[in-house]
C-alpha cells in the first residue's frame, strides 16, 4: 500500500493517492487533476476509486472531471443526495481495494452528510493503519460546523459523537489523514503539520480536551471566523456536480481596444491581479484588487460577484492563466478575457486609470503622532484587531465592506490597514468602487508597522491567512 499526499497552498487542501500495486484510490481530488493521473500513469497503477469525504465548501472539486477522464466511480455519502452517477455509502460499508479494506464510518458534525475512511491494510493486519477524516478532525483542532449556520448546533453535537463514539475509539497509532492544514477557514486553529496519529491528538488536540459535550458545542458555535461567501455556493456546486473544466470558456486574449469595448458594455468586473503596489500605481477604475501574492482564491470567493463575466488584470499571460485557475477553483468560472499587454498597453492606448497613494508605516505613525485629521481603517478580521492595533482604529472587516461602507464618510480622508498591504488593497478597490475619492494604503500593514518599532507584533497576523484564528494561550 502507498499513499501519496499532494497539498494545495492558499485553499491549504489535502488529498492524497491510495494506492496498491495495479490500481489505486483518489482522496477529495481538486478540480485540476492531472497530477494524480500523473503519478497514477508514473506509478503504473490505473484510478478506479473517487473517494469523497463531503461535499466541500471552500473549494469546487475535481470528482467530476477525474471520473470523465479515467472511468472511476465517485464514492460518496447516501446523505448527500448527490444529482450525479455515484456510489451511495452508508455506515459499515466497505470498499476492497487489492490487499487493503475501506472501512465507512459515518461522521456527520462538519457537513450533515460527512464520512470518514477507515484502511486496513490485510497484508500486515487487521487493525486500522490510517482514516481519511476529511474536515471531521485536524491536526490540532476539529472541523467547525457552523458552515450551515441553521443547524450549526445541531451540527456541533452531532460532531462530537462522531469524534468521542467513533473516530477516537481508533487505535492510537491509527494514522489520521486530514483534507485540510494551517490556512483553512474549515477550521478554527489548525496546525501545520499536514497528519498526526489518533492518540497525539487526544493528547494535544485543544479542541479534544473538552470531554463537556454542552462546553463542546459552546466552543465551536461562537467566536468563530467568518464563513466566507462562497462555501454554501461551493458546497451545492459539488453536490450537483461541477461543470466539467474542459466545458468552460476560454480566457480570451483581448487588445486593449477590445478589452475597453467589452468593458463599455457594462455588467461585468475586472479582477487586478497584480502586486497591490502595482494596483496603486494605476489601475483600472471600477477593478476589484486581489494580488496573487495573497489568498486570491478565498477572497474572490468571498467578494467577487458571481452574476457577471471577469476579465483579468495580470502582469503576464502566464501570471493571467494562474489566476484563473485559482478563480476556478473556487468556482468563480465566469472568466472571459484578460488583458494582453497589461496596464502598460492599456495607458499607451490613453485611456483612463486611477491611483491610489500608498505610505509606509513611518509615514503612517507621522500622522498618527501628528494633527492631520483622518480615519483609520483596520480591515483585518476581528481577532486579529483585537490582538493588537492602533490606537483610534476602527475595524471592519474587509469582505463586510461591501454592505458596511454605508457607516464610513465619503469626505473623509481614509488610510486603509491589514496584516501585508493586500486586503487593504482590496478595501480600497471596494470603497473606490462606492465613490470614495481620499483612500491610502498602508504598504507592509501591520507587520511591518510592528518591524518599526511602532506597536507589538500581533502574533495572529504572523500565519497565513485562516490559521490567524488561532486561539493562542495567554500565560
Amino acid at each position: 500500500m502507498l499513499i501519496k499526499h499532494y497539498f494545495m497552498n492558499k485553499i491549504a487542501l489535502s488529498s492524497y493517492i491510495l494506492a496498491g500495486s495495479e490500481v489505486c484510490a483518489i482522496i477529495d481530488p481538486q478540480r485540476d487533476t492531472d497530477l494524480y493521473i500523473d503519478e497514477a500513469r508514473a506509478l503504473g497503477v490505473e484510478i478506479t476509486h473517487i473517494l469523497q469525504t463531503h461535499m466541500h465548501a471552500d473549494f469546487v472539486s475535481g470528482h467530476m472531471d477525474l471520473a470523465e477522464k479515467t472511468g472511476a466511480k465517485i464514492y460518496v455519502a447516501k446523505a448527500a443526495k448527490c444529482a450525479f452517477d455515484h456510489v451511495a455509502l452508508v455506515e459499515g460499508d466497505t470498499i476492497e481495494i487489492e490487499d487493503f479494506v475501506i472501512k465507512v464510518l459515518e461522521t456527520p458534525g462538519h457537513s450533515p452528510d460527512h464520512l470518514c475512511y477507515v484502511v486496513v491494510d490485510t497484508s500486515r493486519g487487521k487493525e486500522p493503519v490510517c482514516a481519511f477524516v476529511g474536515d471531521t478532525l485536524f491536526v490540532g483542532d476539529v472541523g467547525r460546523p457552523d458552515i450551515f449556520p441553521d443547524i450549526a448546533e445541531e451540527l456541533a453535537g452531532k460532531l462530537y459523537h462522531s469524534l468521542f463514539d467513533k473516530i477516537l475509539k481508533l487505535p492510537d497509532f491509527c494514522e489520521v489523514l486530514p483534507a485540510h492544514g494551517a490556512g483553512s477557514l474549515c477550521g478554527k486553529s489548525m496546525g501545520a503539520k499536514w497528519r498526526s496519529t489518533i492518540g497525539y491528538e487526544k493528547k494535544y488536540n485543544e479542541a479534544l480536551q473538552i470531554t463537556d459535550k454542552d462546553e463542546f458545542i459552546k466552543s465551536l458555535t461562537n467566536q468563530m471566523p467568518p464563513a466566507p461567501d462562497h462555501f454554501s455556493r461551493c458546497n451545492e456546486i459539488n453536490r450537483e456536480g461541477p461543470v466539467l473544466v474542459l466545458e468552460l470558456p476560454p480566457m480570451t486574449n483581448l487588445k486593449a481596444a477590445s478589452f475597453k469595448e467589452i468593458l463599455d458594455k457594462g455588467d461585468i468586473a475586472i479582477v487586478d491581479t497584480r502586486s497591490y503596489l502595482a494596483f496603486g500605481s494605476q489601475h483600472i477604475p471600477g477593478s476589484w484588487s486581489l494580488d496573487i501574492n495573497g489568498n486570491l482564491p478565498t477572497f474572490a470567493g468571498w467578494v467577487l460577484p458571481v452574476d457577471k463575466d471577469l476579465l483579468v488584470i495580470a502582469d503576464s499571460f502566464k501570471e493571467a492563466e494562474k489566476s484563473n485557475l485559482w478563480l476556478r477553483r473556487v468556482g468563480q468560472d465566469r472568466v472571459v478575457g484578460y488583458l494582453d499587454g497589461g496596464m502598460a498597453a492599456w495607458v499607451t492606448k490613453g485611456y483612463k486609470t486611477n491611483h491610489i497613494k500608498q505610505i509606509s508605516a513611518e509615514d503612517l505613525n507621522d500622522m498618527v503622532t501628528g494633527s492631520d485629521k483622518f480615519v483609520l481603517l483596520d480591515v483585518r478580521a476581528t481577532n486579529e484587531y483585537e490582538d493588537g492595533h492602533i490606537e483610534g482604529a476602527i475595524n471592519i472587516p474587509v469582505a463586510d465592506l461591501r454592505e458596511r461602507y454605508t457607516e464610513l464618510n465619503k469626505k473623509d480622508k481614509t488610510i486603509l490597514i491589514c496584516s501585508s498591504g493586500n486586503r487593504s488593497s482590496l478595501g480600497v478597490s471596494i470603497l473606490s468602487q462606492h465613490g470614495f475619492e481620499k483612500l491610502t494604503n498602508v504598504a507592509g500593514g501591520m507587520t511591518g508597522y510592528s518591524a518599526a518599532g511602532y506597536i507589538k507584533r500581533c502574533d495572529v497576523c504572523q500565519v497565513p491567512h485562516g490559521s490567524r484564528f488561532i486561539q493562542r494561550l495567554k500565560n
